[in-house]
């Protein structure tokens, strides 16, 4: 990726879910995967809309990675690896069983960046998920591309915050995974395909989805402040690689918490923050 790379034609593309029910098989599904740590909100599950309208493109048209190939609606970055960076949510109407939910989708910002790993390109999406209602939740996603790996990465250092004042301990295994994965019709290989995950894009074994961790946050803060927050932000750290017990931290501030998932490790893979 060099300076001269000009992808402005794509700000302001936008992308319109076909709409999809919160139907009560999906919410079993979901259920099943996440119990026992979701926060009993009196609605729909919190992370749920991750669930709905995912992009849907024939085999064909995968790249090696599992993802839909580039050029549609994400533009054609020429740096192989992507990973889901970050993002911050807003929730406006509680989704129901029974929902139909439609996703629109608007590329808001497209930079290059030079990181210590060498060129990053970050794409911002901002995603709207509505009911009949209107609005239920406005996102933006924060998607980051990098150079392939020819090396495993150096091990993060242990510098996980303790002293929180709620912790809980959730085990992920590859059924976790496979099962996410599935939810999400996410068919990234780095989460399921181990050997694939090792021997091309050098993780050190499955990586723990980034949403995965997110949602177990955004249930933690739910958890924590006796309902919904109003807005969640999250950032990724670290990959959290493997089948391990992940430990989620949470510390109260004055308008709501901070958060953080933390490895077997004890690195932080996650932060992120809810208020209310």
């Amino acid at each position: 990726m060099t300076e001269q790379t000009d992808f402005s034609a794509w700000i302001d593309r936008t992308d319109k879910g076909l709409p999809e029910e919160v139907t009560g098989r999906l919410l079993d599904r979901y259920r099943a995967t996440f119990d026992p740590h979701l926060a009993d909100t009196g609605h729909a599950p919190a992370g749920i809309h991750w669930c709905l309208s995912p992009p849907v493109v024939t085999a064909a048209l995968l790249g090696e990675d599992g993802h839909p190939r580039k050029g549609g609606f994400l533009p054609p970055v020429p740096l192989p690896r992507r990973m889901w960076a970050g993002g911050e949510l807003e929730f406006l109407d509680p989704l129901r069983e029974g929902d139909i939910v439609t996703r629109t989708s608007r590329i808001a910002d497209i930079r290059r960046k030079e990181g210590r790993s060498g060129v990053l390109c970050f794409v911002t999406v901002n995603h709207e998920h509505a009911t009949h209602r209107g609005v239920a939740i406005r996102e933006r996603q924060d998607i980051v591309y990098r150079a392939a790996a020819t090396a495993p990465a150096t091990a993060a250092l242990a510098n996980a915050r303790g002293d929180a004042d709620l912790q809980a301990e959730v085990p992920v295994d590859t059924v976790m995974l496979f099962r996410y994965s599935a939810l999400t019709f996410n068919g990234h290989r780095i989460h399921y395909d181990e050997h694939y995950a090792r021997a091309v894009e050098f993780y050190p074994g499955l990586v723990i989805h980034g949403p995965l961790q997110a949602t177990l946050l955004l249930n933690f803060a739910a958890t924590l402040g006796g309902g919904m927050p109003r807005k969640f932000s999250f950032r990724g750290e670290s990959p959290a690689c493997g089948a391990q017990t992940l430990r989620l931290r949470a510390w109260k501030n004055a308008g709501g918490s901070e958060l953080a998932t933390v490895t077997g490790d004890d690195v932080t893979a996650m932060t992120g923050t809810a208020t209310w």
